[in-house]
């Protein structure tokens, strides 16, 4: 077990550690180091930062039951509204340098492109969970009810990756390091899930 100070050192840390990709790209930015094409270079950046984020928030929970620390879970919630920052930066890289924000060319892509609408789809299925990170929302919604609408960051989790391997097209190793990792995750809940289930029953039918 960690001390509180201990705690309260960790946090700070973490939202430090995690504004240093910002700090990069804005390094490159600066420096005209993006490559041949910036924009590309900043919607796959971010786009990038966004899947790690959610791949990190998505691993709280089995560290925590594989490791027993508990104090993960203070955490969680600050790693997934980074997630969050992310995408806003990646939609914002995308709406404002590739469609200069012009609605109708905007609604035209996400309707005509797979990918994109794939990823506008998870985009706005983070917002809800955003808007709902607060302890204030926690108690105004029920820990039910929150739970519940907190599991979208599963599909949002296979929309991102699904999003990035249609992007790609052909060479699809890092998007398939990201399915392979969400796979993991998602599949150690289930596992979890199913043999807590069993666990339940056999205990209920002994005498």
């Amino acid at each position: 077990m960690l001390s509180p100070a201990i705690h309260k050192l960790i946090k700070p840390a973490i939202f430090v550690v995690a504004l240093v990709p910002l700090a990069w790209i804005i390094y490159r930015t600066v420096n005209n180091d993006l490559g041949a094409n910036p924009i590309e270079t900043l919607n796959r950046y971010t786009g990038d930062w966004v899947l790690r984020f959610l791949m990190i928030t998505l691993a709280v929970t089995p560290l925590r039951k594989l490791t027993g620390w508990n104090g993960l879970l203070r955490y969680r919630r600050m790693l997934g509204l980074f997630a969050f920052f992310y995408v806003c930066l990646h939609f914002l890289s995308y709406a404002w340098l590739d469609q200069n924000f012009v609605l109708t060319d905007i609604i035209k892509d996400v309707i005509k492109r797979p990918y994109i609408t794939v990823g506008f789809a998870s985009f706005l299925m983070l917002i809800p969970l955003a808007v709902t990170s607060t302890n204030a929302m926690v108690r105004r919604l029920g820990a039910k009810r929150w739970q519940t609408l907190h599991r979208l960051v599963y599909a949002i989790g296979i929309g991102g990756v699904v999003h990035f391997l249609w992007l790609v097209k052909s060479d699809i190793r890092e998007p398939l390091v990201y399915a392979i990792i969400l796979t993991l995750l998602l599949g150690y809940r289930f596992w979890t899930r199913v043999h807590s289930s069993q666990n339940t029953v056999a205990s209920g039918t002994v005498p």
